[in-house]
């Protein structure tokens, strides 16, 4: 059922789709090859996402989400957008910017995004992100802030920033990192945010106090990476999950996905899925309420952040 993103009027589902897998032809997910099955080309690839785009919706998915730096993601959801006539209302529609996609359509490339959190960039990325997707952009989003990027004490950013929300645009950002906790710590400190978006999943739970503490103070919660890309899932390497799944009957992705929404700070779960099938999958998460002893199984699942994020940083470009 779709409910606020925290204080703010924007109308969300529990479950929203996340397009960083649908915009470019190369990403870090396990088996984004496979999921593409050679067909890279724009034209396959925008036939792809507007696939999952429609079976998204009629799933009741009501929240999408993008970023100036996932290829082609925001091109992609403009012309579905036009091609069944949405608007502004029916949906809500967030995007990210602080990121330069380079990869220039390669799998191959050396530097897939630069990481560029000037003020500059924002008001470059903000003009590119409105031409795709006009009045249907509601959130506006910091990607990856983080404490050493001094993004958050900038104040020519957050002058900006604080301009585009009181035209009506809210504003959020997203953290990543061994030390999310303490952006969205700073973040609150700060203030003038209506949202946080950030890594938690069986596996990466540091950030959890942080974020219950800014849904706390109103602002809207968005988990990304629920699926670790991909590690909870069937091609994953976590064998506790495997065996909760054989014993409820459910798939991995379902389990880790119902698992984030059991938390009473969540307003969205990400779905990453790059194909209709994945989707479907994923949207199952939104009507299991697993037992208590599956709950408490799935709880002995995590890993250290230090080592969460290495292992991150060390998965290959599909």
């Amino acid at each position: 059922m779709p409910r606020s993103l925290g204080d703010t009027d924007l109308e969300v589902t529990p479950i929203g789709l996340g397009l960083a897998a649908l915009g470019r032809p190369g990403y870090i997910n396990l088996g984004h090859a496979s999921d593409l099955g050679g067909h890279t080309d724009v034209a396959s690839m925008e036939r792809g996402a507007h696939a999952v785009l429609d079976a998204a919706y009629e799933h009741g998915i009501r929240y999408f989400d993008a970023a100036r730096s996932y290829g082609r993601a925001e091109a992609f959801l403009g012309s579905w957008l036009e091609r069944r006539g949405f608007g502004p209302d029916d949906i809500t529609v967030g995007s990210k910017w602080g990121y330069t996609y380079t990869a220039d359509w390669r799998v191959d490339a050396d530097v897939h995004e630069v990481k560029d959190l000037s003020v500059a960039t924002l008001q470059r990325q903000l003009d590119e992100s409105q031409k795709l997707l006009g009045n249907h952009l509601r959130l506006y989003q910091i990607h990856s802030a983080t404490l050493d990027s001094g993004v958050l004490d900038d104040p020519e950013v957050l002058f900006e920033l604080a301009k585009l929300r009181a035209s009506g645009m809210a504003i959020g950002f997203t953290a990543t990192g061994p030390h999310q906790a303490q952006t969205i710590e700073r973040a609150l400190e700060v203030g003038g945010f209506d949202a946080v978006q950030a890594t938690w999943n069986l596996l990466e739970r540091s950030a959890g106090p942080a974020l219950a503490a800014a849904r706390a103070e109103g602002m809207g919660v968005i988990v990304k990476e629920a699926l670790a890309n991909g590690r909870l899932t069937t091609r994953g390497d976590v064998p506790e999950l495997a065996a909760a799944a054989r014993t409820t009957g459910r798939t991995e992705d379902a389990l880790a996905l119902a698992y984030v929404l059991s938390q009473p700070w969540v307003d969205v779960v990400l779905s990453g899925a790059a194909t209709v099938e994945e989707l479907e999958s994923n949207v199952v998460a939104g009507a299991l309420e697993p037992d208590r002893d599956v709950l408490d199984a799935l709880e002995e699942i995590r890993e250290d952040p230090d080592t969460y994020w290495h292992k991150r940083s060390e998965l290959p470009w599909n």
